[in-house]
């Protein structure tokens, strides 16, 4: 199975609803819809949680993926899409992928408004409901997943809907608090993250091949530490990342004191001088470039950027070792421990 392959199918799935999509509505507003859809889509995206749907699969069957493992895969990505424009909102983020955020687009569309920047919101919150409705229809074809697949899949579903809002939930709720509270930083890694990316893409996968309890274990216990240390890598990209490669702000994070195991490690171990500089610049909306150097540097002397490093090693070889077992097909196990290595040793 070659990953690059896998992306290209997916993409041709996408596209194919999408055109479908337009050629059976005569209104242009939603032509304008599905064409912001299209540049999401268009911009980027590493097509993780597709890649792990098919991964989950050939886990289990070891064959080829059939048309609707393709359209499960995805209807992930439609997923994520929604998932995307939401938080961007809920983030008041300006870039994704480094084009400007559905709010924004949306908004220069109507800089005539009386107040485009409320109607781009707004516009941004339907383009985002859009996306979830279709990602159902993406996923039940057709092709149709057969009724045992579809009761299989059913329960692995609703987990992720469940565990993707208590996962921003406890982004939002936490985000400014500028508190050193580790467990709560491991809760929303958890759930927004390992959950959300890994895990359950590769159930629902390993679902429509009829996969066994020991065979969901088996993926469970790779996907959790793999996606713990796939966040905390994003996580020290948020700070010292290249925003040119990443696509996005390297200050959102810290000019809204994002609540991250990086923040809470350095507020636990900083002295009264460095808790001070954190607690006066962390959350500041206008942070200059040196405010950002002043925080970067209390990040690294305290040893939190080490402990992270450390962590996603650890986290790493757990996931590694997961993949010791014969319950799960050794094509996929090969493309699971290529995956890890590139998930959270990336630049991007």
């Amino acid at each position: 199975m070659n990953p690059n392959e896998v992306g290209a199918v997916v993409d041709a799935v996408l596209t194919g609803f999408l055109d479908d999509k337009d050629h059976r509505s005569p209104a242009v507003e939603l032509l304008y819809f599905s064409g912001q859809l299209r540049g999401l889509l268009s911009a980027g995206g590493k097509r993780f949680r597709p890649l792990m749907c098919v991964t989950g699969w050939s886990a289990v069957d070891g064959g080829p993926p059939s048309d609707i493992v393709y359209r499960v895969a995805a209807s992930l990505e439609l997923f994520h899409c929604f998932a995307l424009i939401h938080d961007d909102v809920m983030d008041h983020s300006d870039t994704r992928r480094g084009r400007p955020t559905a709010h924004h687009a949306l908004a220069a569309r109507h800089r005539d408004h009386a107040n485009p920047a409320e109607l781009g919101v707004n516009a941004a919150i339907l383009l985002g409901d859009l996306a979830l409705g279709w990602s159902y229809d993406l996923q039940v074809g057709p092709p149709s997943p057969t009724t045992e697949q579809l009761a299989r899949m059913q329960p692995t579903w609703d987990a992720l809907r469940t565990e993707t809002l208590i996962g921003q939930y406890l982004d939002l709720a936490a985000s400014g608090r500028r508190t050193a509270d580790l467990d709560t930083a491991w809760r929303i890694i958890r759930y927004k993250t390992a959950k959300y990316t890994i895990e359950r893409p590769l159930h629902l996968g390993a679902d429509l091949a009829g996969g066994s309890a020991q065979q969901l274990r088996a993926l469970s216990d790779y996907a959790v530490p793999l996606g713990e240390a796939f966040q905390l890598r994003d996580d020290l990209l948020g700070v010292f990342g290249n925003s040119d490669r990443t696509g996005k702000s390297i200050e959102d994070d810290l000019s809204s004191a994002k609540h991250t195991v990086l923040i809470a490690t350095a507020l636990q171990r900083a002295t009264p001088t460095q808790r001070r500089i954190l607690h006066r610049l962390l959350g500041k909306p206008d942070l200059t470039e040196d405010q950002c150097d002043q925080i970067r540097a209390v990040l690294t002397v305290t040893g939190a950027v080490a402990t992270v490093e450390q962590l996603i090693a650890t986290r790493c070889d757990a996931a590694a070792q997961a993949l010791h077992t014969d319950h799960l097909h050794p094509a996929a196990v090969a493309v699971l421990h290529q995956f890890a290595a590139a998930a959270t040793s990336r630049a991007v």
